[in-house]
């Protein structure tokens, strides 16, 4: 898959598509605030590493375990980069899909995050045929939280302190949702639509 056969992802506000050169000034923007990276268990990467990332984020290698497909998020009024969705492959042969999310803290509060990410359950359950879709965060991470829990995600666990960071302790909620669940709540919102 190339980003010339990937067709955007496409809704009322937002498009996802792949990353493209010209996108590399806004994805820096974001790449180099400390509070992005707060969470995300890892420094601020450097010149040298951000380069390297963000080529990697416009590859669409999307075929083994470990293959991670990274899409922008574009606004669609002013084509603005808002920020970043992914989606994993956790284990191909048992249909499992790891999805995460970063986005600029500039666009926070206008339900963008939630809808992108809704998008890529959409993608991930109906293209890419994923039994389970889930999601590791840090408990702290309220925001990011409320992405997972406004989308009905299930809390399936409560890790404590299983992972460590500049000396530091930290938990890790794991929320998932299984595709039958998802064309469930799917089908009853056209059927809510057409009623309304």
């Amino acid at each position: 898959m190339t980003s010339q056969t990937f067709p955007p992802i496409v809704s009322e506000r937002l498009e996802l598509r792949p990353f493209a050169p010209s996108d590399r000034a806004a994805y820096d923007a974001y790449h180099t605030r400390p509070e992005v990276y707060r969470f995300l268990y890892a420094p601020v990467p450097d010149a040298d590493a951000l380069a390297e990332q963000f080529a990697a984020a416009m590859s669409l290698r999307f075929e083994e375990d470990g293959d991670t497909m990274r899409l922008a998020v574009i606004r669609r009024d002013d084509a603005a980069l808002l920020g970043e969705v992914l989606l994993k492959m956790a284990n191909k042969a048992a249909l499992q899909g790891e999805i995460g999310y970063i986005f600029n803290p500039d666009f926070t509060g206008a339900g963008y995050a939630t809808e992108a990410v809704r998008m890529m359950l959409d993608f991930g359950f109906g293209r890419c045929g994923f039994h389970r879709i889930f999601a590791r965060l840090d408990p702290l991470n309220a925001g990011s939280v409320g992405v997972v829990e406004r989308l009905r995600l299930r809390r399936e666990a409560h890790l404590l302190q299983n992972d460590r960071f500049n000396g530091a302790w930290g938990d890790e909620f794991i929320y998932a949702l299984l595709k039958a669940e998802w064309e469930d709540r799917s089908s009853a919102q056209r059927r809510h639509r057409t009623t309304v």
